[in-house]
């Protein structure tokens, strides 16, 4: 397995095993010149949002690569005030022009069930999920899915979708395997991806990974990123240091053993828990 491996989507797109996260990274300078350092050492999928800020930023960093946009997988998200059908037709022409891009690789729903939209998430979900399977069918988007939905988000979503998601973006480390719900995206065919593989930091507190890391010869970001890869998860790194983006892809020449992966497994809530969409305050 390398970089550059993939996991087959149930549409049959290819998406690369690891991507490239741009959450809390700031546009201009700084996001630039992260995407610029991932691009040049290897990644060649990178995840944004329009919540982020940073979509111009990175679509600057991706066009002056000079790397074919046929080999970059970029996603993107929509965000909470643009819920229903005609404003999620208007935010994917948005964020196309921001990244300054003719399509997008995967578009994702960023929350279920927006403080703006609680009495009627459901609808709400369904209209956007229209535009984004219409964006889909005209070739703009080549793959479409959510992140933060939890089971009964999904179910109340698949009762109207005629394209079935394809990814799930969720919160997912040590900290939080969230088994229930990616047993049901495995169930119904959809991806998970990892967002906050490294706990935004906070599994680095965690003393008995160190005491695995040892063994591997690894750091602790490279020990957890493995550990996603080998539950089947996509993990998401985020960093703004070209020595961590680089540190970041050099997983490939270990493999966990299975007593070392049950043993990262039982860390269950000691650096945080994803958060309840369904109580989320915005």
């Amino acid at each position: 397995m390398s970089l550059t491996d993939t996991y087959t989507l149930n549409n049959g797109v290819k998406i690369p095993v690891i991507g490239f996260g741009t959450w809390q990274t700031p546009s201009g300078d700084i996001a630039y010149e992260a995407v610029s350092e991932a691009l040049a050492a290897g990644y060649r999928h990178i995840d944004t949002a329009d919540a982020y800020g940073n979509e111009e930023s990175v679509g600057r960093a991706i066009k002056d690569s000079g790397i074919d946009r046929s080999d970059i997988f970029v996603t993107t998200k929509l965000w909470n005030v643009n819920h229903g059908y005609e404003k999620t037709k208007q935010a994917i022409k948005d964020s196309l022009n921001r990244l300054g891009l003719g399509y997008l690789d995967l578009f994702l729903i960023h929350w279920p069930n927006p403080l703006a939209f609680r009495d009627n998430w459901q609808e709400a979900n369904a209209g956007s999920w229209k535009a984004m399977e219409e964006a889909y069918e005209a070739g703009k988007l080549r793959a479409i899915g959510v992140s933060n939905f939890r089971e009964h988000h999904l179910d109340a979503l698949l009762q109207t979708a005629n394209v079935n998601p394809m990814v799930n973006q969720i919160f997912l480390n040590p900290s939080d395997l969230q088994e229930g719900l990616t047993a049901y995206n495995k169930a119904h065919d959809i991806l998970s991806e990892a967002y906050s593989p490294l706990g935004t930091g906070k599994i680095f507190g965690i003393l008995d990974l160190q005491t695995i890391v040892a063994k591997y010869n690894k750091s602790v970001a490279q020990l957890v990123l493995r550990w996603q890869l080998q539950h089947g998860f996509l993990p998401l790194p985020k960093s703004v240091h070209a020595a961590y983006i680089k540190a970041n892809t050099e997983i490939f020449d270990f493999e966990i053993d299975e007593a070392d992966m049950k043993q990262i497994d039982a860390h269950h809530g000691v650096a945080g828990l994803a958060t309840d969409p369904d109580k989320a305050a915005f």
